[in-house]
């Protein structure tokens, strides 16, 4: 899912090709996971897919849809990191991190790549093994990176970390409860710590218009709200759309929003 109801969105791991939902986890162009990583998650291309994932999905939980989507092909996203999450936790100083809706690890294994100790949840347990080969082809050690499949609205950890992060966690069209899940996210933060929430502001432009209508996308001040921050315990950094160029299906280059909440807990 990169990071699914634990799945990610942006392409969770960097550019994708274009396939059916918009999901975590990974730098894409159109993503998100439930618990994989997403940014990973991308608008259909067709009406036609669109009502074969739909239908398939009314069948299965998000956890089964998402599965079957990873060991329906090698690999989904593209391993690299999300750019949000670059450029944030470049400004940061490196401690522990845990990344929600990991996918296939793009952004987990670049923060443990950056100084980090990275622990990576997702819905599908095939997205967290690729993600766990991929440690082991770059020679990470052991213990700068964990990734492990989980459900996003139940899985818990007495881990506080440094920095928590959600990359376009879109699910469709198996829904997730994504606003109880960014809510929950809170309670992973330790002190001082910085919360990261990136997501689709907007459908691509080479997305189908009909398909994408199907689809609602939060905005940054609608995920603030979903976080039910105590003003008194967290500071609001950044609650703001960006703009990133991409490249989409058959070589298009196109420019993306994404919406961005930067929260620092005090």
């Amino acid at each position: 899912m990169h990071n699914h109801a634990n799945h990610r969105g942006n392409n969770k791991d960097g550019d994708s090709d274009n396939e059916v939902p918009l999901a975590h986890t990974e730098d894409a162009p159109t993503s998100t996971d439930l618990g994989a990583r997403p940014a990973e998650g991308e608008i259909v291309s067709s009406d036609t897919q669109e009502a074969d994932m739909t239908d398939l999905s009314q069948q299965q939980t998000p956890a089964e849809f998402w599965e079957s989507r990873y060991l329906g092909k090698d690999s989904i996203w593209s391993g690299k990191v999300n750019q949000v999450l670059a450029d944030v936790a470049s400004t940061l100083t490196p401690g522990r991190a845990l990344d929600l809706g990991c996918g296939e690890g793009g952004d987990a294994l670049w923060l443990a790549e950056n100084g980090w100790t990275a622990v990576g949840v997702d819905l599908s347990p095939t997205a967290v093994e690729r993600g766990m080969a991929a440690a082991r082809q770059k020679g990470l050690p052991f213990e700068s990176v964990r990734l492990e499949a989980g459900d996003l609205t139940t899985w818990n950890t007495n881990e506080r970390f440094d920095l928590v992060t959600c990359s376009y966690l879109h699910s469709w069209p198996a829904e997730i409860p994504r606003d109880e899940i960014l809510h929950r996210s809170t309670g992973f933060v330790a002190p001082g710590g910085h919360l990261l929430v990136t997501s689709h502001a907007e459908p691509p432009p080479w997305a189908d218009p009909e398909s994408s209508k199907m689809h609602s996308l939060p905005t940054p001040e609608s995920d603030f709200e979903a976080l039910q921050l105590d003003p008194a315990k967290w500071e609001a950094i950044t609650v703001e759309t960006r703009e990133r160029v991409a490249t989409g299906p058959e070589g298009v280059i196109g420019e993306l929003k994404d919406g961005v909440v930067l929260v620092r807990r005090l």
